[in-house]
């Protein structure tokens, strides 16, 4: 059985997806993934096929407009969508295109749920089945507000499902033209939003985030499922520098600081708040430059820069992590068993920094178009001092390292797929 896996976004979008992948090929089945080209390398690496798709969403984050977007947009979700729209305009017909291209031979397509509206309409033309992975809820629920939302408070059960109503309407009013232009054509109707939620909510789901993090909601369709965090952990060819480790056996586990491809406007701004937070607090501190702005002579022995190393290698290392709160980052954060400070910029980040500070994993989010050296310096004091917190990250560590979550998507595909060797039916 051939299945095409449909991803796009920034390497927290599409590193999931390769661990699936791996997952699926190692259990049978002939994988390919379709991403955008300049993650060929990185899907290569782990020995799966790749079909590259034209557009670079990473690079149009890195953008004026998308680092904009990261420090003043991402809040409010009216806003949003003339940005997105203006965004992707550019190359979301070539990259709907190849992901058609991508599923000609196959026989089931797996697609990331953002841009599942695109997934269903290739699903559809080309009569094959398709099911969503998403590292964040996607379905509205009354268990919780939904990611995104300004208000990330449980105010109660009708507005939690009504904040994802209304989200769903507004990620729906991003592509909506788009896929309708898409749409005809593929000689396909247009998609209203009703028809379109319904389609969502008709496609079986795996949702790859810990149950102890997230428990399932009652309220979801039962082919929705929560399977665990996906980790890719072939990580076998790194090592660390002998400068890193010397750092590292230097002294107490530091704190690591890092944003993955969040920088807003002014990343030299954020540079000089992270070091004063961590002069304030005594603290030595790794920090990764994917988020730029950081200079390599910061001329410090309690400051180690670093270019790039594996979260699962560094994470349990050090003492407790500050990142923005994206699903890759928080779910290695987590695995590791120590404390996490979210300062977050946009999307579902604010919704994971509330929840791990509603389970006490971590102090309360810091967005960043509020962050200052003082209340980052605090929010890392309690995370050194807080023996309670500790313990529950320890304990939480413990438990997801116990799941396993690619394993689970595995058996729940092959319920739905059937069996590697199955024919196309």
């Amino acid at each position: 059985m051939k299945i095409t896996i449909f991803a796009a976004g920034s390497r927290g979008d599409i590193q999931p997806c390769v661990a699936l992948g791996k997952g699926l090929q190692m259990a049978g089945y002939d994988v390919r993934l379709a991403a955008p080209e300049n993650f060929a390398g990185f899907v290569q690496e782990h020995k799966l096929s790749f079909y590259p798709l034209r557009g670079d969403v990473q690079a149009i984050m890195a953008g004026d407009t998308g680092r904009q977007f990261m420090e003043t947009g991402g809040g409010n979700p009216l806003k949003s969508i003339r940005v997105i729209q203006e965004m992707i305009a550019p190359i979301v017909r070539e990259m709907s295109e190849d992901v058609y291209e991508s599923c000609r031979d196959a026989d089931a397509l797996i697609c990331l749920g953002v841009f599942n509206a695109f997934g269903a309409t290739v699903a559809e033309a080309l009569r094959i089945p398709i099911m969503n992975v998403v590292p964040t809820p996607w379905l509205p629920s009354r268990a919780f507000a939904a990611p995104s939302w300004p208000i990330q408070k449980n105010l109660g059960g009708l507005h939690n499902y009504l904040s994802g109503i209304a989200m769903f309407q507004v990620v729906w009013l991003w592509y909506r033209p788009f896929v309708n232009k898409f749409r005809q054509r593929l000689g396909l109707a247009n998609f209203s939003a009703a028809r379109y939620y319904r389609t969502l909510r008709a496609t079986p789901m795996l949702c790859a985030y810990s149950p102890a993090i997230l428990p399932r909601p009652a309220d979801w369709p039962d082919d929705t499922h929560v399977c665990g965090y996906f980790f890719l952990d072939d990580e076998s060819g790194w090592r660390p520098s002998s400068e890193l480790q010397a750092f590292l056996d230097a002294g107490d586990p530091p704190i690591y600081v890092g944003f993955g491809s969040m920088s807003g406007r002014n990343p030299e701004q954020l540079t000089e708040i992270v070091l004063e937070a961590l002069a304030r607090c005594g603290q030595r501190g790794v920090l990764l430059t994917g988020w730029g702005g950081l200079r390599a002579d910061l001329g410090s022995e309690k400051i180690f820069v670093l270019d790039a190393a594996p979260h699962s290698w560094l994470f349990p290392r050090m003492a407790a992590v500050v990142h923005h709160g994206g699903a890759g980052t928080t779910a290695e954060g987590l695995r590791a068993g120590v404390p996490n400070v979210i300062v977050p910029f946009i999307f579902d980040q604010p919704f994971w920094g509330e929840r791990i500070r509603a389970l006490g994993l971590g102090p309360e989010p810091l967005p960043r178009k509020k962050l200052i050296a003082d209340r980052l310096a605090a929010a890392i004091d309690q995370a050194m001092s807080d023996a309670g917190m500790r313990q529950r990250a320890r304990a939480c560590g413990e438990a997801i390292r116990a799941e396993d979550g690619v394993g689970n998507a595995v058996d729940v595909v092959r319920r739905y797929l059937g069996e590697p060797m199955s024919d196309k039916g």
